[in-house]
């Protein structure tokens, strides 16, 4: 862990005190060095892994923590959990090479205010540090892309074990009534089933619910 602390110039006075924190030396270095020319940005000190991070963060209270995903002692999403409960004055942008779905959701979900790739540009970080010091979120092209992509793919339609039992039923050919005496429950509580069967489904009536539901695996019938 390095201090790099050279005043108390803060997001108040126009000069954003930020971390960097990276395993990797050279990656780190080269962050570093991208920022070193913008007058704007004051590098308080500089991390190999979410421990020393979090040590240096209690220390220097900067602004933004520039923080990589995968590291040792302490991943990024972990980090970014212990940050945003015992430091809520800095905001954490994670900056990595990875962009899965489950990656971006866990960061998002940890806190993280932005996510952004290791391809981007010194002008695209100057200004996402600036972004989240401001508290706006910041997302990569790429990652954003991923993130309308899976909000736009519908849930998965599951039914509870009961819903099951009163569809099987039905797929067995038994009215209403016969499926209240299988299941030892009032032809109420059959209809209130296959009304939220059908509202899972998007169908309305029985049949289709049988038929879409065994396209969908949601039922299984003996051969």
């Amino acid at each position: 862990m390095t201090d790099r602390t050279t005043g108390t110039a803060g997001a108040g006075s126009g000069t954003l005190r930020v971390v960097v924190v990276d395993d990797h030396t050279v990656m780190r270095a080269g962050v570093l060095a991208l920022l070193a020319a913008e007058p704007s940005i004051e590098i308080t000190g500089e991390a190999s892994d979410g421990r020393e991070a979090l040590a240096l963060i209690a220390e220097q209270h900067p602004d933004v923590a520039l923080i990589d995903l995968r590291m040792p002692v302490l991943d990024g999403v972990e980090t970014t959990e212990e940050i945003v409960a015992r430091f809520p004055g800095t905001r954490v942008l994670i900056l990595t090479t990875y962009d899965t779905d489950a990656d971006i959701e866990r960061c998002v979900e940890a806190g993280a205010i932005g996510y952004l790739l290791k391809d981007t540009t010194r002008e695209q970080l100057v200004e996402a540090i600036r972004s989240a010091a401001r508290g706006e979120t910041v997302l990569a092209p790429r990652v954003a892309e991923k993130l309308v992509a899976r909000m736009r793919r519908p849930a998965p339609v599951v039914l509870t074990a009961r819903e099951t039992d009163v569809l099987n039923a039905v797929a067995d050919g038994l009215t209403n009534t016969e499926v209240g005496k299988r299941l030892v429950i009032s032809e109420a509580t059959v209809k209130t089933h296959l009304l939220r069967i059908f509202a899972k489904l998007d169908v309305s009536d029985r049949t289709h619910a049988v038929v879409v539901a065994l396209e969908r695996g949601l039922l299984v019938r003996s051969p």
